[in-house]
């Protein structure tokens, strides 16, 4: 009987007992270690009487937290992911809103638990993970696991200034992962690269990826990604093949021009997902490393990843890249502003539907109804969808292309303009780094803000006159040594525009 998600660290650990499964920099776990652990965590919490419940996991980045996740389902609950770096008031918030049946983290940490706001069970992962096996009891949980059951809750920024928690069930990751197994060639050889946070949902393909296929998942300290030559040199000596990155991770390598003094000579599938990738840093990873898969996956955290598109290495890149078509037991309804479907190519919004949709948002009913509706383009029979306000097109080929969020949707001089257009044509200039729009509705102006190398103004206007008409250009160009970015690694747009606000 496969039990979940659980049943591939199983087969796993049957199959590969000694075979590392996770490692950092300091420290490794076979299959059947991460196996036996995840059982003596599960039996603590199973003796504890929790049932498809939330268990936070407030511990750093390491093998033993991914071993704690694996725990908390192993005990037949799901896990909240909580970063010992976050600040204070926001844990206190995520804690507020989860409510947990018990909070997980190690000796190091016992203290700054203490402050938090949070007067719950405290289990220590020295002690739990070392806990007498329940055997048949823990088995007894762990055959009354579903495919709908919940995985895990991922706490996301809120409009209202109040984080969401996405609660998603392990269906999503199983069906990725049968996806994973059709589109690519993986096997037990492979090493996966961790960049992403595990409070990012770009760490679920890691982790799982890892285990359904008996790979191996290495955590690339975070650190190296500040001195690139390092990080390429640390994915030789861990023998990395295979990672997903958000796009900042692999722009800076291509700023920094590593590529000239070492190459990941054993990366062959390079993927990425969170943004959009600059034309200009795909074309430096594809000239040095012209045999590596490329694909570009897209999903927000509701819906994980949900449509994908493997890049042909000879098409014309002058273009946006596609995010592609639906994965595996995943449909897209693109709706225009009177939801009704758009089906010429004209640019509408992206509803999901499938396997690919989370469960809603814990323990926030009127957020979920207002985001997970019924679709309203099939008047047959109730059908759920996720909007997830991304505006898209479909082209030629049937591939669906990313234009710009709905709400950076903005009206200026009699014009709908979509900044993310904007954005495109700005990554395309020579000597910028980063970029994003900023709209200053009260001077009805855009504002291009970037970095990299600081340009003149007229000579950023002729080279975005030859890609944009007069009504979109930016009526101001705003030059920083760094744009500033959030711990996912996107560019974050809410503190920007605090800085166009004090430079005003």
């Amino acid at each position: 009987m496969v039990r979940g998600v659980i049943g591939y660290l199983e087969a796993s650990a049957g199959r590969h007992p000694d075979k590392t499964a996770f490692a950092d920099k300091e420290r490794s776990l076979t299959f059947l270690e991460t196996w036996r652990i995840a059982r003596s965590i599960g039996s603590s919490i199973c003796e504890s009487g929790y049932r498809r419940r939330p268990v936070a996991v407030f511990m750093e980045k390491k093998a033993e937290s991914v071993a704690a996740f694996l725990g908390v389902v192993c005990g037949g609950c799901f896990y909240c992911p909580l970063d010992p770096k976050m600040p204070k008031e926001r844990l206190d918030t995520i804690l507020s809103v989860l409510q947990p049946a018990a909070l997980i983290t190690d000796r190091s940490k016992e203290e700054q638990v203490e402050a938090l706001a949070y007067d719950g069970p405290v289990f220590f992962y020295e002690e739990i993970s070392i806990h007498q096996d329940l055997g048949d009891q823990l088995d007894a949980v762990l055959d009354q696991v579903t495919e709908q059951d919940p995985l895990y809750v991922l706490f996301t920024s809120g409009s209202t200034g109040i984080p969401k928690g996405v609660l998603v069930g392990q269906r999503v990751v199983i069906d990725y992962l049968r996806w994973l197994e059709e589109a690519f060639a993986y096997s037990s050889e492979d090493v996966f690269g961790n960049q992403a946070p595990l409070y990012f949902d770009v760490s679920v393909h890691d982790i799982y990826g890892a285990l359904y296929f008996g790979a191996r998942m290495e955590i690339i300290p975070p650190s190296y990604f500040s001195f690139p030559v390092r990080l390429v040199e640390y994915m030789n000596e861990r023998k990395v093949t295979t990672f997903l990155w958000v796009p900042s991770a692999m722009g800076m390598i291509a700023n920094l021009d590593a590529f000239q003094f070492a190459l990941p000579k054993y990366l062959r599938h390079v993927m990425f997902a969170g943004e959009v990738l600059p034309v200009k840093h795909l074309d430096y990873w594809v000239r040095y490393l012209p045999d590596a898969v490329y694909a570009n996956l897209y999903g927000p955290t509701e819906t994980f990843v949900c449509t994908a598109y493997v890049m042909d290495k000879e098409e014309d890149r002058d273009k946006p890249l596609p995010i592609g078509k639906p994965i595996l037991n995943s449909r897209a309804v693109i709706l225009d502003e009177e939801d009704c479907p758009v089906e010429d190519g004209s640019v509408g919004e992206l509803c999901m539907k499938g396997s690919c949709l989370a469960l809603g948002y814990y323990r926030d009913p009127e957020r979920t109804a207002a985001s997970f509706v019924i679709d309203p383009s099939n008047p047959d029979y109730p059908e759920r969808i996720y909007r997830t306000g991304d505006l898209v097109r479909i082209d030629a080929r049937g591939d669906l292309i990313y234009i710009s969020r709905k709400d950076d949707q903005i009206k200026h001089m009699g014009y709908r303009i979509e900044l993310g257009e904007i954005e495109t044509a700005a990554a395309g200039v020579e000597g910028i780094r980063d970029c994003a729009c900023i709209y200053d509705g009260e001077k009805k102006r855009i504002c291009l803000c970037y970095d990299g190398r600081q340009l003149e103004k007229k000579e950023l206007e002729q080279r975005l006159a030859k890609k944009l008409p007069v009504y979109m250009m930016p009526g101001r160009f705003c030059y920083y040594p760094a744009l500033p970015h959030n711990a996912n690694g996107k560019i974050d747009r809410k503190r920007l525009k605090e800085m166009q606000d004090e430079k005003n």
